[in-house]
């Protein structure tokens, strides 16, 4: 009895790729499936103060330096400007920055918090403890992900 053209050892060939192209075996859609899930807890917390999750990044990022060019502000969160501007139109319309020309650099734009968007730092600081309790690992697990996505990322 012979063996079909398909039970040899290109078989195993043929089976290695497929299985590579398994969905369970993806990187990509375990972040995909991770970063979900985690906007998913964020969202009830941050309907709360009247903000989307990017808008939260923004304004996580402007707590941490404010003011800042929306070129520095793109470029702490990853986002080109036609991502990012509607963003900060929408939180200006909030009154939660403002937007200003540079005086020394007119094509630079400057965003700045408002007092409104300063007191929501404090509406926000529960916000990561939050977070933690609803993600059942340990912290120091949590951390050396953080690490080591911050890593993937660069």
């Amino acid at each position: 009895m012979s063996q079909s053209p398909k039970s040899g050892p290109e078989d195993a060939a043929v089976q290695a790729p497929v299985e590579a192209l398994r969905l369970d075996r993806q990187l990509c859609f375990a972040l995909y499936g991770a970063a979900n899930r985690i906007t998913r807890l964020y969202r009830p917390l941050l309907e709360a103060l009247g903000l989307t999750y990017p808008q939260y990044l923004v304004m996580l990022a402007l707590w941490e330096h404010n003011p800042l060019t929306v070129g520095a502000l793109g470029q702490a969160l990853d986002l080109d400007s036609s991502t990012l501007t509607p963003l900060l139109k929408r939180l200006e319309t909030a009154r939660l920055i403002a937007r200003s020309r540079d005086p020394q650099d007119e094509r630079r734009v400057i965003i700045t918090l408002t007092s409104e968007g300063q007191d929501l730092r404090e509406a926000a600081r529960a916000i990561p403890a939050q977070i933690l309790c609803r993600i059942d690992l340990p912290l120091e697990t949590l951390a050396a992900l953080r690490d080591r996505l911050k890593t993937l990322a660069t």
